[in-house]
């Protein structure tokens, strides 16, 4: 048994690899590979794959690792500036989407009951993909991406609670009671994980540290300990994993205990990609193709317009909309957990997981193109918001032309405005996050709403003719359009912007950029002064630390 499931994992890494490689060279997401993979060595093609269940047992431990990374990387503060649109927009989307899927669902002939259930299930995306593709793009720090990552886990607590009133139905209990109990027992674990992360667990792991091997051993030890407990008390495998990260967030080790756990979830990630592919047969494809490509549609479009549409209204600019927009094309993980709970219920019917499964299979691989490409193709559909007035691009009005102009206050722009703040000139801040412009107005420090790629906004503010600008922005197409503009209105001040490597900074000096601060190089010359002026003494990095911690 073991020699035939070693046999048979290992041919279809094999299969994997072969089409990874191909994909790669044909510069397509990876993630098509594995779920192509799964269809072939699934039921419906080749049917290599006896072993559904060990398979699908090792895909929740990427699901798990994938979770326990992103609450490693979950800082409250940087996400504390988006709270109202992850709050608002996340229970939003989920109820329109839901609304409008039940719609959908009855008009393709699904009976009440599953056409609830299939309204409610497809307004769920998928943490996994979007996580990973973020990451992939290293945009999981932007403001669209932190939007987005808040809105999956306020999507998520909202699948959680709906999973537990089909279980106070489905065994006869009262929901109010078993709903408040699970309420009461999720305080208690979040204020139990709270206090060990500020008493035992940075004690713990600055002893584990000593060694790599114990570091990377007691931080999987703890993933599976906290994320084995709360699914004892009726949560997800995903919730235990996603706090148990969170939990170490703040220990000082979090990045090295990522490096360390990295390789091993992209393994099972992979594994969990093919199983899904797995599900896709033939026989489903050919009763339920019309309705999963009507659904589809949907949930490619729908899911993005109706964020978009949220966005505005909460006063982001169309470009941050479109982006968080994109991410949301996709079903999630939570979609076949509630069909599959309704249908243990009796409540929804069983073509329900196959059709889920084809969605699946098309809105992933579509959205996966959708968010690898989403800033070219909002480059592309610029000119109709422009048209129809959704870009506006500027609130208030401005009497006079600044002499520095900042683009970008969170993070490095704040940094460097107590320093702009000492110049004998007048300074403008541009940010596009409309809550950070609420509260630079409350303390009074002159900001605009605005986009920096944008003519109408750089005409508007004379930002030619300013003798400093600054942008902390790292989205080179942004900053590509910042330097256009400036060049073709022959700008004479100094230019200082960001890039995210020496590649990208090559692109800004040839577009007439006077410096492009490339941040891991300046971070390691910051080091190197640090160590040349021999203040590299324990009491010394204690110093530096404190002073980290007071920027944040």
């Amino acid at each position: 048994m073991m020699e035939y499931l070693f046999v048979e994992v290992g041919v279809v890494m094999v299969i994997a690899g072969v089409l990874a490689i191909l994909a790669y060279k044909l510069k397509q997401p990876l993630i098509i590979a594995y779920i192509l993979t799964g269809v072939l060595v699934g039921p419906g093609v080749m049917n290599l794959v006896q072993s559904t269940d060990v398979l699908g047992g090792l895909s929740q431990f990427g699901i798990a690792l994938l979770l326990f990374i992103v609450g490693l990387n979950l800082n409250w503060r940087s996400i504390r500036d988006v709270g109202p649109v992850v709050l608002i927009g996340g229970i939003a989307q989920v109820i329109c989407t839901s609304a409008i899927g039940y719609g959908i669902a009855s008009l393709l002939k699904f009976d009440s009951l599953t056409s609830l259930f299939l309204g409610l299930a497809f307004s769920f995306s998928s943490t996994i993909i979007i996580v990973k593709l973020l990451s992939d793009k290293d945009d999981l720090d932007r403001l669209y991406g932190r939007i987005s990552v808040g809105m999956l886990i306020v999507q998520d607590m909202l699948a959680m609670f709906l999973l537990l009133i089909l279980g106070a139905w489905h065994g006869g209990g009262s929901v109010t009671q078993i709903v408040t109990t699970s309420l009461g027992k999720g305080v208690l674990v979040i204020f139990a994980l709270f206090l060990l992360s500020k008493t035992v667990l940075p004690i713990l792991f600055k002893f584990v540290a000593r060694s790599q091997e114990l570091l990377f051993l007691v931080a999987l030890g703890w993933c599976f300990a906290v994320a084995s407990t709360l699914l004892g008390l009726g949560f997800s495998i995903e919730i235990g994993a996603l706090l148990a990260g969170i939990s170490l967030a703040a220990s000082g080790f979090q990045h090295e205990i990522e490096a360390k756990i990295r390789t091993l979830r992209d393994f099972f990630l992979i594994i969990f990609f093919i199983v899904l592919g797995t599900g896709l047969t033939l026989g489903n494809l050919q009763t339920l193709l019309v309705p999963a490509i009507v659904i589809s549609l949907y949930v490619l479009i729908g899911n993005p317009l109706i964020a978009w549409l949220l966005m505005r209204f909460l006063g982001y600019h169309p470009r941050s909309a479109w982006l968080t927009g994109t991410t949301m094309a996709q079903i999630s993980e939570f979609s076949f957990i509630l069909l599959t709970a309704g249908i243990a219920a009796g409540l929804v019917a069983e073509n329900a997981i196959a059709l889920a499964t084809i969605v699946a299979m098309i809105t992933i691989t579509l959205s996966s193109y959708l968010i690898n490409y989403n800033e070219q193709i909002y480059e592309k559909l610029a000119f109709i918001f422009e048209r129809f007035g959704l870009g506006k691009h500027t609130e208030g009005h401005r009497a006079e032309v600044a002499d520095y102009i900042l683009f970008g206050y969170n993070r490095m722009g704040k940094r460097l405005w107590p320093q702009l703040k000492k110049l004998d000139s007048d300074t403008l801040v541009v940010d596009y996050n409309p809550m950070i412009i609420e509260e630079l107005a409350k303390v009074g420090i002159p900001a605009m709403y605005g986009d920096a790629g944008s003519d109408d906004l750089l005409h508007f503010i004379g930002a030619a003719k300013a003798k400093l600008i600054i942008s902390t922005i790292s989205d080179i197409t942004v900053t590509i359009d910042l330097l256009d503009y400036l060049r073709a209105h022959h700008a004479k001040g100094t230019i200082i912007v960001t890039a995210r490597n020496a590649g990208e900074a090559a692109k800004c000096y040839a577009l007439g950029a006077t410096y492009a601060v490339i941040p891991s190089i300046l971070g390691g010359e910051h080091l190197g002064q640090y160590l040349k002026e021999k203040k590299a003494t324990k009491g010394g990095w204690q110093k530096l630390a404190k002073q980290q911690l007071h920027h944040n």
